[in-house]
């Protein structure tokens, strides 16, 4: 959610954990992380650890970050103008089982989302009939890149079931929602026509 759509601190967190290589950073060019505290006495105790172990970036990724999070409000605005539009087709499509993601009223944790944030998430995931179609949207869309990264200005695309995991058993994947079917999505800044035309072409081909 990053900061600009969620702040742990206001809502009781001590520490905060940011993986600044996927939104903050935005552009797939860095690795870099951060812990945030509004207490003092943790502060010092992190900085300490930092100053000790040397846990700092180097100038080049510190230039990458500082220039990420200058369009970071701009990205990630977009990214949910464009999330709202796909949840809304994958919805209604009719080759589509299932979709997950909090904007849907069904979702397990939509509550819990809204009390905390004030966006989407960038990530959407949806499931078709089996992995045969899966691949066969993979093989038809034209601006989703197959990676299994997120948080870029590139929408992506993936297969659970053959890539993030598929060295989990399918019997352990089924049990714990992850379906043959599932693809996730992670949706970046394009223009959000032109990603709901090609998502919808590419399902129509199945």
């Amino acid at each position: 959610m990053t900061p600009y759509y969620q702040n742990p601190l206001d809502i009781g967190a001590d520490i905060v954990l940011h993986s600044a290589t996927k939104y903050l950073g935005g552009h797939s060019d860095v690795v870099s992380g951060l812990v945030v505290t509004a207490n003092e006495s943790l502060g010092d105790r992190i900085g300490f650890i930092q100053n000790s172990t040397g846990g700092i970036l180097g100038p080049q990724d510190s230039y990458l970050l500082t220039r990420g999070i200058k369009t970071l409000g701009l990205r990630v605005e977009q990214i949910n103008r464009n999330v709202k539009e796909v949840v809304a087709l994958l919805n209604k499509h009719e080759n589509v089982v299932k979709t997950i993601h909090p904007l849907n009223e069904d979702h397990v944790n939509r509550d819990i989302h809204f009390k905390q944030a004030s966006g989407y998430p960038g990530i959407i995931s949806f499931e078709v009939a089996d992995v045969e179609k899966a691949k066969e949207v993979i093989k038809h869309t034209k601006l989703f890149t197959l990676a299994e990264s997120l948080g870029a200005v590139e929408s992506l695309i993936s297969v659970p079931s053959l890539m993030t995991h598929a060295s989990i058993p399918a019997e352990i994947r089924h049990k714990e929602g992850i379906a043959d079917g599932m693809i996730r999505l992670s949706i970046g800044i394009e223009d959000t026509e032109d990603l709901v035309e090609d998502l919808n072409q590419a399902l129509n081909q199945i």
